[in-house]
C-alpha cells in the first residue's frame, strides 16, 4: 500500500464553481461523478487508499480538496483559502485529517493560502505567490515546516490560478513546466511542455504518473522517457480550471 489519498466527491452545484483565468462554459454533474469515481478508481489501481472527505453542499469547489490542506509528514497544515467562498471548506478536511490522527496546524487571518500553490520536491516546498495565496500565508507556512526540515522558496505566478496550474515534478525531481507563467529562475531542471494539461502530474509512486487524457503529447513523451503514465479523464474538472492535482491529498 502507498499511502492514504484523500478525495472529496463532487456535489451537484459543481457547475457554480469558481472561474478565474477562463471563460465559463457548462459543466456536466452527471459525467463529473464518473469522472471523479474513474479518478478514485486510478489511485486504489496505483496501491492508494482512498479516504473520502465528507461532501460540502453549497461548496461547489470542495472537490478541489487539495486546496484545504497541506500535508508535510505527519502534519496537516489547513489552509486559508484566498477566495471566501471557499473557507468553509476546511472545516471538513480538518475532521477528516484528526481523524488519520495528524498533527494539526491552521493558517490564520489575515494570511491566505491554497494548496494548490504548494509543490514539494523532497525538501523543497514551493510556493506560488500569487492571486490566492498572500505573503503572509508564505510566512505562516515556513514557521510551520521550516522546524520538520523544509525550506519554503517562494514563486512569483504570472496570470494562473494556482502554481501546480503551471509546474508540477516528475519522480527523477524534474520539473514540467508552462515557463510563462512563472517567475523565471525558480525551478532548476525544466521540461517545457506544449499541453497545458501537460505539465500537471501527481507522482503515485515508482515510475507511475497520474496525468490527464487531455495531453495526449505529454502522455506518450513520458512513456518514451521510462514512466508509466495513469490517464485519467477530469475533463468537467478542467472546465473549473482543475487538473489531476487538485482532486487529491497523497498522504505517506
Amino acid at each position: 500500500m502507498a499511502g492514504i489519498a484523500l478525495v472529496r466527491r463532487p456535489t451537484a452545484d459543481l457547475a457554480d464553481g469558481i472561474v478565474t483565468h477562463i471563460e465559463r462554459q457548462p459543466v456536466d454533474a452527471a459525467l463529473a461523478a464518473e469522472q471523479h469515481a474513474g479518478y478514485r478508481a486510478a489511485l486504489t489501481d496505483a496501491g492508494w487508499r482512498v479516504e473520502e472527505v465528507e461532501q460540502a453542499p453549497g461548496c461547489p469547489d470542495a472537490v478541489f480538496v487539495e486546496d484545504t490542506v497541506v500535508v508535510v509528514g505527519g502534519l496537516a497544515v489547513l489552509t486559508r483559502p484566498g477566495a471566501d467562498a471557499r473557507k468553509p471548506e476546511v472545516a471538513g478536511t480538518e475532521k477528516k485529517v484528526r481523524e488519520l490522527g495528524l498533527d494539526v496546524v491552521a493558517i490564520e487571518g489575515p494570511g491566505t493560502l491554497d494548496g494548490g500553490d504548494v509543490l514539494q520536491v523532497g525538501s523543497t516546498v514551493y510556493v506560488g505567490r500569487g492571486g490566492r495565496t498572500d505573503a503572509e500565508g508564505v510566512r505562516q507556512l515556513r514557521a510551520a515546516v521550516e522546524p520538520l526540515g523544509r525550506t519554503v522558496v517562494p514563486v512569483g505566478l504570472v496570470d494562473v490560478l494556482h502554481l501546480k496550474s503551471a509546474v508540477t515534478a516528475l519522480p527523477d525531481g524534474t520539473f514540467l513546466t508552462l515557463p510563462e507563467l512563472l517567475e523565471p529562475g525558480v525551478f532548476p531542471a525544466g521540461r517545457p511542455v506544449l499541453e497545458e494539461a501537460g505539465c500537471h502530474v501527481v507522482p503515485l509512486g515508482g515510475d507511475d504518473v497520474l496525468i490527464s487524457s487531455s495531453a495526449p503529447r505529454t502522455i506518450d513523451r513520458l512513456a518514451d522517457l521510462g514512466f508509466s503514465p495513469r490517464v485519467v479523464d477530469i475533463g468537467e474538472f478542467e472546465k473549473l480550471e482543475g487538473c489531476v492535482t487538485c482532486l487529491s491529498v497523497l498522504i505517506g
